[in-house]
Parts: structure tokens; C-alpha cells; sequence
């Protein structure tokens, strides 16, 4: 009996260790894909409000121009709201196309 409890404990010992090893493999590769979605995201995000920054200067340029042009300054403002909300109704219409896309480059960034 004692033989077998003498070839048992170091078995128990090995299985205990592989599941802390394991554990801790699976949290290091946890850390490393929020970290990588993470940076992902954020980068993206800073690229997205510094367009923002770029398309609201444009669109304030676009539309003093174009109210320049018309005679009054409201008209260039009202034709560049009209382009935005033709932009806004497209992106509306194609939105599950634009959701899928994000839905799936998220799930092959989680996966790779």
C-alpha cells in the first residue's frame, strides 16, 4: 500500500504543477490579447478624433467658401449639412455591412 501512495504523491505533485502552469499561460496570453485589442483600439481612436478635428475645420472652411460663393454665408453652411446628412443616410443603410466588418476584425484579432 505504501508503494503505491510512494508512486501516487509525486504523480499528484506533476498534475498540480501543469495546472498551475496552465493557469498561468492562459492569464499571460489573456494580458497579452487585451493588451493588443487594447492598443489597437486606442490607436484608432486617436487617429479618428484627429480626422474629426481635420473634417470639422473642413467643413467650417467648405461651407464660409461656398456661402462666399451663394451670397450668404448660411447657404454654404446649409449645403455642407445636406452633404452630411446624404453621408449620414448612406452609412445608415449600410450599416449591418459596416457592423459585420468590425464584428469580424474583432474576432480575427481575438483569435490570432
Amino acid at each position: 500500500m505504501e508503494v503505491k501512495e510512494h508512486l501516487i504523491e509525486p504523480l499528484l505533485e506533476r498534475v498540480e504543477k501543469y495546472g498551475k502552469t496552465s493557469l498561468e499561460l492562459l492569464k499571460l496570453k489573456t494580458i497579452d490579447k487585451t493588451a493588443d485589442i487594447s492598443s489597437t483600439v486606442i490607436s484608432r481612436l486617436i487617429i479618428i478624433v484627429a480626422l474629426l478635428f481635420f473634417a470639422l475645420t473642413l467643413s467650417v472652411a467648405a461651407g464660409l467658401w461656398l456661402g462666399e460663393l451663394l451670397g450668404k454665408n448660411y447657404y454654404g453652411f446649409l449645403i455642407v449639412a445636406l452633404i452630411y446628412g446624404f453621408v449620414g443616410i448612406t452609412l445608415a443603410f449600410t450599416q449591418r455591412f459596416i457592423k459585420g466588418r468590425i464584428y469580424n476584425s474583432i474576432i480575427m484579432q481575438s483569435l490570432n
